[in-house]
């Protein structure tokens, strides 16, 4: 799952960046109030963290630009300030929860895991699709029951098409939403292709119900 922390404090930001990818999150980053629109409109992210004071802009304001582009991003505000008027008014405009700075990382870790679960798992800790059931929290996948053994790549892959099942997904938003900004590096996204194929494999071999489809010219989905 891939988050975007919008924060100026480069040692709040390295913290908060370092504690999530050990959790198994993807971070990305933007420092002011002009990266961090950029970002949101050029991706999607399974959650936002975003600072309501901001160099050259505001969070508040960056918040209404998300729901004026109508994006479905969850959004936590992370602030200094612990006023009720501030809460509310970014409660109101649409943020899907408040942190006030300073604060542990382990309620922050349990309020991304709930926004992410009311948004895309509709508030479920397991998620469903044929005899495949897929557990957020620990990171686990059962077929029939039985445990499969996934790599990082491989798991997030599954849990992508897992939330959107029979949805076509392009290689470019399945590269974005997987490796992050690494994937500006890349030559080619024939990697995409590797990756299916090893995952289809897998399931292929505990007799899983659901398998991947190519559309071709565009991308995969989970059928």
């Amino acid at each position: 799952m891939k988050i975007l922390i919008i924060e100026d404090e480069p040692e709040l930001k390295n913290i908060v960046q370092n504690f999530l990818e050990a959790e198994q999150f993807i971070v990305e980053y933007a420092e002011d109030y002009s990266s961090g629109l950029e970002k949101i409109i050029s991706y999607e992210y399974d959650c936002i963290l975003l600072d309501i004071m901001l160099p050259n802009g505001n969070g508040i304001d960056l918040l209404k630009e998300i729901k004026a582009m109508h994006k479905k991003d969850p959004v936590i505000i992370l602030s200094a300030k612990d006023s009720v008027d501030d809460k509310v008014a970014g409660l109101e405009i649409g943020a899907d929860d408040y942190l006030a700075k300073p604060f542990h990382l382990a309620e922050l870790l349990a309020r991304i895991k709930s926004v992410i679960r009311r948004k895309k798992q509709d508030g479920e800790n397991i998620i469903s699709y044929k005899n495949i059931n897929i557990y957020p929290e620990s990171r686990k996948v059962l077929i029939n029951g039985d445990e499969l053994i996934l790599n990082r790549k491989e798991y997030d892959l599954l849990y992508y098409f897992m939330i959107q099942p029979q949805k076509t997904l392009q290689k470019t938003t399945l590269a974005e939403a997987i490796w992050g900004d690494y994937i500006d590096q890349a030559d080619s996204l024939d990697f995409i292709y590797s990756q299916i194929k090893n995952l289809r494999k897998k399931l292929k071999n505990v007799e899983s119900e659901a398998d991947f489809q190519a559309v071709y010219g565009i991308g995969y989905k989970l059928i």
